[in-house]
């Protein structure tokens, strides 16, 4: 017996032993090992700063720079840039500093992405989860409005806003915002397809947790990768869409502009001034392109397995 105990002995020492030399860190979980390798994207994080800084630009810049982005200089029109004058990125036809305007045509393209891409995501979200989970009739039923949406163009939608509430931009971008939904609705209603047959969903089913909660607490959750890569793409679609309605008289208007605008006007004057399509177009081919890389970083973050 004192053999037998000795043995045993040693064996719970032995377990003992190798239980302390368990780490005992933070425990893992899928948003810390998205984070992780995020981090590990050199590209996406050199992106990630590079979109950080125009937003910051956006933001604080316009309080920098000597000029107004509406006043004009009487003593400087359609002068190219310059560092002696102060006009870095020069002037427009009006006199008006391109610099501060493309700072702040910057910013209020920005917000205006910001409150499309808010509103869509939400819509988009919420009506395609809703649709892949009840499935059947109220599926077919709610896809085929999506479809009847699309055949309907979006600029009547905008003329007959303005016609029920008036120029107002912000308000006019978030219904934008309601018809961007769409394609959002139909990944995500495919997305819930697939993910409304696996275990977790069959276990909260059996738990006699509602369907709502199901959506909220579990499909919603396992959608964030294709919701952000979409959501990356909306933001420079709408700056386009912005760009064409400005265009045509129904976006962005005097005094505020929008790097739609400018490019607008600078598309107007090629040849005769070339700064003032380059600069604010490059500004908007750098924000594109950071989103793009942060798009596929966020990708390979939250699925690693589509590398």
């Amino acid at each position: 017996m004192s053999l037998y105990a000795g043995k045993r002995q040693a064996l719970e020492e032995a377990f003992i032993e190798r239980d302390d030399a368990i780490p005992r860190g933070k425990p893992r979980s899928v948003s810390r090992d998205a984070l992780r390798r995020l981090r590990a994207n050199k590209a996406a994080m050199t992106a990630i700063v590079i979109f950080a800084l125009i937003v910051i630009a956006a933001i604080v810049g316009p309080h920098l720079v000597p000029y107004d982005f509406e006043t004009p200089d009487w003593s400087a029109f359609t002068a190219p840039p310059s560092i002696e004058s102060g006009h870095y990125f020069g002037t427009d036809q009006n006199g008006r500093d391109l610099l501060a305007r493309t700072l702040y045509g910057t910013r209020v393209s920005l917000l205006v992405a910001l409150i499309a891409t808010t509103v869509s995501v939400v819509v988009g979200v919420l009506y395609g989860a809703i649709a892949g989970f009840a499935g059947g009739r109220v599926d077919s039923a709610m896809m085929r409005f999506v479809d009847v949406m699309y055949a309907l163009p979006y600029i009547l939608f905008v003329i007959l806003l303005m016609v029920m509430f008036g120029r107002n931009v912000f308000l006019l971008f978030a219904a934008i915002g309601l018809l961007e939904w769409l394609t959002m609705a139909r990944i995500v209603r495919g997305q819930t397809l697939s993910l409304k047959e696996k275990e977790f969903v069959e276990a909260a089913r059996a738990g006699g947790v509602s369907n709502f909660a199901i959506i909220l607490r579990h499909i919603v959750p396992n959608l964030v990768g294709p919701v952000v890569i979409y959501a990356t793409l909306t933001i420079p679609e709408i700056v386009v869409t912005e760009s064409f309605l400005s265009y045509l008289g129904f976006g962005v208007q005097e005094p505020l502009t929008s790097l739609g605008t400018l490019i607008s006007e600078g598309a107007a004057a090629l040849g005769a001034a070339d700064w003032l399509l380059l600069f604010p177009g490059g500004v908007l081919i750098v924000m594109l392109l950071a989103l793009a890389f942060i798009g596929d970083g966020l990708r390979d973050a939250f699925d690693p397995k589509d590398r």
